[in-house]
């Protein structure tokens, strides 16, 4: 099975459902991220994931038309914007896709506090949201 996760700049909330479905998912599934413009990978996002036990350092903020020509069994927006705007990729025409738009927590005002914890509320709702994906659709053990 073959995952996309999609976003507007695949730095946060892409990259955070990415690791946690590539945790729980583990060989049953390829998982992908990847955005509709690329803003690098969030230090906040890998950081409030490590503390979860989640490693998301190594990876990169990928445009989607770099995956254009693979086969997507999901395709998984987790943004109005990309949802919206996200470009024809060929190899997901046959795709399910599914919606869910999380808060943007690189939009978090405050002190350091305030914007860790709107990360860490982002966090657990899109990890909550990777565990009924997982239940849902992953094949049978």
């Amino acid at each position: 099975m073959n995952v996309l996760v999609l976003c507007t700049g695949n730095s946060c909330r892409s990259q955070m459902l990415h690791g946690y479905l590539q945790q729980l998912l583990g060989s049953q599934a390829r998982v992908y991220s990847a955005g509709v413009e690329t803003h690098g990978l969030n230090a906040r996002a890998v950081q409030v994931m490590a503390e979860d036990g989640v490693d998301i350092s190594h990876h990169t903020s990928t445009l989607a038309t770099e995956y254009a020509a693979t086969p997507f069994d999901f395709v998984l927006t987790v943004c109005d914007h990309a949802r919206e705007t996200c470009p024809v990729l060929p190899g997901a025409a046959a795709a399910t896709r599914l919606h869910h738009s999380f808060p943007d927590p690189a939009r978090a005002t405050g002190s350091e506090a305030e914007i860790l914890e709107a990360f860490r509320a982002t966090r657990n709702q899109i990890k909550a949201y990777a565990a009924d994906f997982a239940r849902q659709h992953a094949p049978t053990r």
